[in-house]
């Protein structure tokens, strides 16, 4: 999505608030509060100006509109109250997407505190965090008819038609969250799955809680997914879930599965000792460096060699599951970075963090779809409106072989994989 130089602005005012906020928080919130103020103010001054295509008294023929003063806006957050003066335009379309995004995810943790408080399972921390977001003067009533209406909004969102355009990368991840069940504290699986479109822009396709990973849940995700119109998908980046990959291999046979990266470095690292594990992760390094599959694989049985007499069972792992992290060798050069990892989940599941862990335990599964939610859906806007993730055009100048392409296919399908005589380095 093309951005005008107006839209600008509005990042440029993000990038000083973050810095500043570094500097100014601290024990008084009353600096960080004004600072909050004073910026939003500007975001809202440069979103008028974007939607006029104008700046203030500036002369143009290609202006889209007028402003017509302002109309103030009280904002309750968690760090007191703020103060706005929301611009006007004179035919009245103008509208601010920015406090629509704040109210969302604000108002998705506060039900999920207001809940926990009339169930009485709240904590005496949790209790009073409640009142200083949402007040005492709340009831039953007030919240199941909160939910109703938010639910409504965010159940359109997760299940929007995905059939305009395809979706050539899927990025699946998942994270593990307390909630009350049956008067028990469980760990529920939040399962979130981004896709990257045509055009180079990343979207997230699908979350669900489900009582744990498993082929049926995976496979049920899937199957909603391609009833919604998902199409075109060549590469699936995961970690390496048994039940994720049959489930994608029954849903989306002939894509390839690329393993996560890091995750395949994590579940290694603990068969070594402290002392070996950079010279692990670099030899790991050494063989992602290559350019191609042949390369890959020679440098595998160079790293096999190393490491088979002292480390017999990383040798192993390493000769029998590395080349599953190779699958981004088939695409273009410029793709391989981002999409050798779930890394792009894993930063999304921290800022989900954030938010959840002031919750601590949700008092029901609706309560933490509800929430996590409207943080996705805050990040799926930026994500659309922001910087195009994979420049799309060098899909088509990707100069690997079929024969490469069918090895990693082949490999995916737990296939018997090709046979090559073992060369040790000399």
């Amino acid at each position: 999505m093309a951005r005008n130089k107006y839209s600008i602005k509005r990042e440029e005012g993000k990038e000083k608030f973050l810095k500043d906020a570094v500097a100014l928080f601290g024990d008084n919130p009353e600096p960080l509060r004004e600072l909050v103020e004073n910026v939003c103010q500007n975001i809202l001054e440069a979103e008028i100006t974007n939607h006029l295509e104008a700046e203030p008294y500036q002369r143009s023929d290609d202006r889209k509109g007028y402003r017509n003063g302002y109309k103030p806006r009280v904002i309750k957050t968690r760090i007191g109250k703020m103060n706005f003066q929301v611009p006007q335009s004179r035919d009245g379309s103008f509208s601010t997407e920015l406090f629509a995004r704040y109210q969302r995810s604000e108002k998705a943790l506060s039900l999920a505190l207001m809940e926990t408080v009339i169930q009485g399972v709240s904590t005496r921390r949790i209790k009073k965090i409640t009142e200083t977001l949402c007040g005492t003067g709340f009831s039953a009533g007030l919240v199941s008819s909160l939910c109703k209406t938010m639910d409504g909004e965010l159940e359109k969102f997760r299940n929007r038609d995905l059939s305009a355009t395809t979706y050539p990368y899927l990025i699946i991840d998942a994270r593990y969250e307390k909630i009350r069940v049956a008067g028990q504290v469980v760990n529920q699986a939040a399962l979130i799955i981004v896709g990257v479109n045509e055009a180079g822009y990343r979207e997230v396709l699908s979350v669900e809680i489900a009582n744990l990973e498993s082929e049926s849940t995976w496979g049920e995700i899937f199957k909603r997914l391609k009833d919604r119109g998902l199409r075109g998908v060549k590469l699936v980046v995961s970690d390496s879930h048994q039940g994720l990959k049959n489930a994608l291999f029954r849903y989306f046979s002939g894509c390839l599965w690329q393993r996560c990266r890091v995750h395949f470095i994590r579940n290694l690292l603990g068969l070594v000792s402290r002392k070996e594990q950079k010279q692990l992760i670099k030899s790991l390094h050494y063989i992602w460096e290559a350019e191609n599959l042949k390369d890959a694989q020679s440098k595998i049985r160079q790293v096999v060699s190393f490491y088979e007499e002292k480390y017999p069972e990383v040798a192993n792992k390493i000769e029998a599951e590395a080349e599953e992290t190779l699958a981004v060798l088939s695409l273009p050069e410029e793709h391989r970075k981002r999409l050798a990892t779930t890394n792009c989940l894993e930063r999304l599941s921290q800022s989900i963090k954030q938010r959840t862990r002031v919750v601590r335990i949700f008092p029901n599964r609706e309560s933490c779809l509800r929430l996590v939610t409207a943080l996705l859906q805050e990040t799926h806007e930026d994500w659309i409106t922001g910087h195009k993730y994979l420049n799309m055009s060098k899909n088509e100048e990707t100069d690997s072989s079929s024969a490469q392409v069918d090895f990693l296919l082949n490999l995916n399908n737990n296939s018997e994989k090709i046979k090559e005589p073992v060369l040790l380095a000399t």
